[in-house]
């Protein structure tokens, strides 16, 4: 490598043994590249400290031991390879270049009260308001919105093309700003969507939403939910078809909506799909013309947020607003971490805001237009969403029961989640039964929305009214572990303890003893096996009902907990002990 003019000897331009060859865009020098084979015998070796690998098993089973299946039966790899793209041609890379659409949400409430929150998040920073308008008077809702800077998207469902006129009829004839949407929902009857089509062009507005988070809010998947947008956008076009308005003129009117998870490269792959697949809608259309883009507006999931515990809500929405900003999407809104539990308040909407702002502006996500771009694993799992939801798209073009697909979906998921196998911290894991949630006004805004976690809310909205004895036996370190587990396993389901503390045998768990029904042996297998049977025989006699052991099912004990113990089963018969 030659040293440039005027270079330092020494200095940041001299070469070093650190250097790749000249013109090698590799970023690892040789001795840092491994094969395959290293990182199979580097990760066996760990899944064999943790025993989810035996000794005679092959370090290639790591890829099956590691490898999650989507509810779309969708594998995804635990580490992106080369090989994954063969054969794969990616598509549905982002269009949109520089910072997102921060875009707040209004829902319902007196006018004057959703002004206030309106010229609040605009002041604050929100580029775009989602504004529930049925049976709200705009001209209040409105007041001193600039609505050629900030987009307004209406959300009328009952009455959207009154909800249309009504704001057309306030704006005046006044200059809109660009992705004004009239909100008129994909799922109206065919001639509500030509006349709406028809007020758009007028004004020179966006015309329809179509809303894939509204069967993600009943619990469908990606896949799911992909191919009900595609449902719902061929709709239009046909719709429109038949007043004579070109496929590619219905596609400029459409602004799609969906979900982002906090579960981030399953989102962000879906929205590369989204793009990819109402490409090849339109491709089949034959439109004309300079191709349309899809236009992405998304909302961090309803159903992934919890009641309780909800300040890991900011957690959750962080990383899904994270994914939206990566995947591509155009307009990004942020619920409010305290959404599940009624009105918003001032710093829940202020936080929800600031969210993007730190993504974009901090963070500096929205410098790079496709910062996925190119990844084996993200790129893999989005041709296999794609390739799933036009499948689907297909069955449902041909009758297939959405309905059916969807509640098969949510039975898988409600296994998983009470086999704790999907987690949802401070719900399922990590549960705080002292703590006060926030005091919010109800607002009806969830009432249609079922909770991931929904049946162990319902367990906590009603707390067991007795307590379980917790039988740690042993030293501090000798039962800590699994003490620990059956505290939170409990407390999930509403059920707190009581701690008999350091014991050395059976009598000193009677001393401690105080009458509950049900009680739990904590400790270790050693303990278990020289005096286990001896303390279960001896709190019976002291009046315990029901004998828990933490850990494997013992002779002695009428139920036992474990890990990937149904938590939910488990938890219904403690509280019927109980109870």
């Amino acid at each position: 490598m030659t040293q440039p003019e005027g270079a330092v000897d020494g200095g940041l331009d001299e070469p070093t043994d650190l250097e790749p060859e000249q013109g090698s865009l590799d970023l690892a020098a040789p001795e840092d590249r491994h094969t395959r084979e290293e990182w199979e015998a580097a990760t066996a070796a760990v899944l064999r400290k943790t025993r989810r690998l035996s000794e005679d098993d092959p370090d290639a089973a790591v890829w099956e031991k590691l490898t999650r299946t989507t509810l779309d039966g969708i594998e995804v790899t635990p580490l992106g390879t080369p090989d994954l793209l063969d054969g794969l041609v990616t598509a549905g890379r982002p269009t949109r270049v520089g910072a997102w659409d921060v875009r707040a949400h209004l829902g319902a409430g007196a006018a004057t009260l959703l002004n206030e929150e309106a010229r609040v998040d605009l002041e604050g920073g929100v580029t775009s308001l989602w504004v529930g308008t049925d049976g709200t008077d705009l001209a209040t809702l409105l007041d001193g919105v600039l609505l050629d800077l900030a987009p307004v998207v209406l959300d009328a469902p009952d009455a959207p093309l009154e909800a249309a006129r009504a704001f057309l009829s306030y704006v005046g004839g006044r200059e809109l700003a660009v992705g004004t949407n009239l909100g008129v929902p994909a799922t109206a009857p065919d001639d509500v969507l030509v006349e709406a089509a028809g007020l758009a062009r007028d004004a020179g507005t966006l015309a329809f939403v179509v809303d894939g988070t509204a069967v993600h809010d009943r619990g469908a998947s990606d896949v799911q939910e992909l191919a009900q947008s595609l449902v719902l956008g061929v709709r239009v076009l046909r719709a429109l078809e038949l007043a004579d308005v070109p496929a590619d003129e219905a596609a400029r009117l459409v602004e799609f909506r969906y979900a982002a998870t906090d579960e981030q490269f399953p989102t962000i792959a879906k929205l590369r799909a989204a793009r990819r697949l109402w490409a090849r809608v339109l491709e089949l259309s034959s439109t004309t013309g300079e191709p349309v883009d899809q236009r992405q507006h998304v909302v961090t999931s309803r159903p992934m947020m919890t009641r309780y515990d909800p300040y890991v809500n900011m957690l959750r929405t962080t990383v899904a607003a994270f994914a939206a900003g990566v995947g591509g999407a155009d307009a990004v809104t942020v619920l409010p971490f305290d959404s599940p539990l009624g009105r918003p308040d001032l710093f829940g909407r202020r936080i929800a805001r600031n969210t993007s702002h730190l993504l974009v502006d901090e963070a500096h996500v929205a410098k790079v237009a496709d910062p996925a771009g190119g990844a084996y694993a993200v790129e893999r799992l989005t041709d296999d969403l794609a390739v799933a939801a036009w499948e689907l798209f297909g069955r449902l073009e041909e009758g297939a029961d959405l309905a059916a697909e969807i509640a098969a979906t949510v039975a898988a998921r409600e296994k998983q989640v009470a086999q704790r196998k999907r987690p949802i911290t401070g719900l399922s894991e990590f549960p705080n039964l002292a703590e006060t949630l926030p005091d919010r006004e109800p607002d009806g805004r969830w009432a249609e929305v079922r909770s991931y976690g929904a049946s162990f809310e319902a367990l906590r909205d009603q707390p067991a009214g007795a307590h379980v004895f917790l039988a740690t036996m042993g030293p501090v370190a000798a039962h800590t572990a699994r003490a620990t587990f059956a505290t939170n396993l409990l407390a999930a389901g509403g059920v707190a303890v009581d701690v008999a503390g350091p014991t050395a045998d059976a009598d000193d768990l009677v001393a401690a003893y105080d009458g509950q029904p049900v009680v739990c042996l904590a400790g270790a297998d050693p303990a278990y096996a020289a005096w286990g049977a001896a303390a279960a025989d001896a709190l019976r006699a002291a009046g315990a009902s029901y004998v828990v052991v933490a850990g494997k099912p013992a002779d002695h004990a009428d139920d036992s907990c474990a890990m990937g113990v149904d938590a939910l089963a488990f938890l219904t018969r403690v509280r019927e002990q109980l109870a």
